[in-house]
């Protein structure tokens, strides 16, 4: 898929100094993230099913 045609989102946690941080992309087969900081990298996938199993990690911590 195209990754430059999705709708980004900045993690929240990323701060606003410039620190490393995510952004995300969620279509319909799969999650893609990025380096916020070099968007010119390329982004990887992440199917539904392991994005939802992440998502449900990281909001325990």
């Amino acid at each position: 898929m195209e990754t430059a045609a999705l709708a980004w989102f900045k993690s929240s946690y990323g701060g606003t100094q410039g620190d490393g941080c995510v952004e995300v992309a969620t279509a319909e087969q799969a999650a893609h993230v990025r380096d916020s900081r070099d968007v010119t990298r390329p982004a990887f996938a992440i199917g539904r099913e392991g994005w939802g199993r992440f998502a449900r990690f990281a909001s325990e911590r």
